[in-house]
């Protein structure tokens, strides 16, 4: 259908069931807004029925029976639903049978075999792909691409808008690996194509809140940020309206990372202990732990040591929970910052080495890059002049052969060179650092020496 159905509609709908109500039922089965509609009117109040529905001309002086009616709706929904919830029990048999093949032969199996042509099979796709991203962006984008051929390959008995919200779902995903890959361009290709589908869709409003947060991540990457605040103050306004609690704390913790990556920490800390209070735990527990982690590193940056670290005491369970590197390798840097903010220089000397190596045999090249920069900070504060040009000579070699582009070397290459002649201050690690953060998302940006140094 290509409108929501009207509460008049529905209502005929359910007193006068006949022929084949397919794409209806295909519709609401997969339509949250209809559905809630289509509950207040199965279980109405009378007066809503005799005083709002109902058009004056079609009463009856005779009580309706609505009962044969409803009964029928109940039947039909139920059987509809049923065959869905079957392609979703069958779709992690389908995708282990595609697993059984390298995955460059995804594609052409799915393409190929109709068994794999199911609504079920699709939403697992962009299930798991999303899960996925998280560490593997690339694997993200394969499975978010390999749902879209089984979703060009469904038929259209599950309802034109339904597979155009599907659609609009998987694409948002594509273009959100991509960001996490550094590849904006690509970003916004995706989104665009997402959009357009949205348009075509059935306007549920979750689908559109769900692509306003995805998309402020690319806006943030881009350092778009106050149209990236704008999109997510939306999301946040339908998470709220449709008593989605979970998902406004995602959103919530959303706006706090926009606020970080604008220098601005003090602003992010206030919403991230409201999303911590809505974030629900057995939904997403890894998504509990960033938010905890982005707390910590927030209270960090502004300087209140002795808050993020009695933060940090009550996340270590959490952070047990999660002994992948990318996790445990950011609890030891943000560790380090607060040791030494508290003047606990050996401690945090121990920890950003940990960290660094961590980072490096993770291939994390920025992320070594930054860790490195702290480091130095804290030789440079100390001054320690021989362990800052050792930190200095290991890093450009390293970063050469790992994914650091033209400028970000460059930067590095300059602050060696002041290094090993003696110039370089706490001031000019922290202007690289800078220069660092923001490269990383944008690749044309050029490095300027510093006035002083031209």
């Amino acid at each position: 259908m290509k409108t929501h159905p009207h509460d008049l509609l529905l209502q005929e709908f359910a007193l006068n069931l006949t022929g084949d109500p397919e794409e209806v039922l295909k519709h609401l089965i997969v339509c949250a807004s209809c559905q809630r509609q289509l509950k207040a009117l199965l279980h109405p109040q009378p007066s809503v029925l005799a005083d709002r529905v109902v058009p004056l001309e079609r009463r009856s002086s005779m009580p309706a029976n609505y009962e044969p009616g409803l009964d029928k709706v109940s039947r039909s929904l139920h059987g509809v639903e049923s065959s869905f919830q079957e392609e979703r029990a069958e779709a992690p048999r389908l995708f282990s049978e595609l697993s059984q093949h390298p995955a460059e032969k995804w594609p052409f199996l799915v393409r190929n075999c109709r068994r794999f042509h199911t609504w079920g099979l699709c939403e697992l796709l962009l299930r798991r792909g999303r899960e996925q991203n998280f560490h593997n962006p690339a694997l993200g984008e394969s499975l978010a691409l390999l749902a879209l051929e089984v979703l060009d390959r469904l038929d259209v008995s599950y309802g034109r808008e339904a597979l155009e919200d599907l659609r609009a779902r998987a694409w948002a995903y594509v273009a959100n690996s991509r960001r996490v890959k550094a590849d904006l361009r690509g970003a916004e290709e995706a989104f665009a194509l997402a959009s357009a589908s949205l348009r075509r869709g059935s306007q549920d409003p979750m689908d559109r809140a769900v692509f306003l947060d995805l998309r402020a991540s690319l806006l943030r990457a881009q350092r778009r940020f106050p149209e990236a605040l704008r999109g997510l103050r939306r999301a946040l306004g339908i998470f709220r309206e449709l008593g989605e609690s979970h998902r406004a704390g995602r959103a919530l913790l959303s706006m706090s990372i926009v606020h970080h990556f604008a220098g601005e920490p003090e602003k992010a800390i206030p919403l991230l202990y409201e999303a911590l209070e809505l974030i629900d735990p057995s939904r997403e527990p890894r998504l509990l732990l960033v938010a905890g982690h982005n707390l910590i590193d927030d209270l960090a940056e502004s300087g209140q040591f002795m808050e993020a670290q009695k933060m940090l005491i009550k996340a270590r369970p959490l952070y047990r929970q999660f002994p992948q590197p990318w996790f445990q390798n950011r609890r030891k840097w943000v560790e380090a910052r607060i040791a030494r903010g508290l003047g606990q220089r050996a401690q945090a000397e121990k920890l950003f080495l940990a960290a660094r190596d961590g980072f490096l045999l993770a291939s994390a090249a920025y992320d070594t890059a930054l860790v490195s920069l702290d480091l130095a900070s804290l030789y440079a504060e100390q001054g320690r002049m021989a362990d800052l040009k050792q930190v200095a000579g290991e890093m450009v070699p390293i970063f050469s052969s790992r994914q650091i582009h033209r400028e970000a070397l460059a930067a590095l290459a300059f602050w060696r060179q002041a290094v090993e002649a003696e110039r370089a201050g706490l001031e000019l690690v922290a202007g690289v650092a800078s220069f660092l953060k923001r490269a990383r998302y944008d690749p044309a940006l050029r490095f300027e020496k510093p006035d002083q140094e031209r």
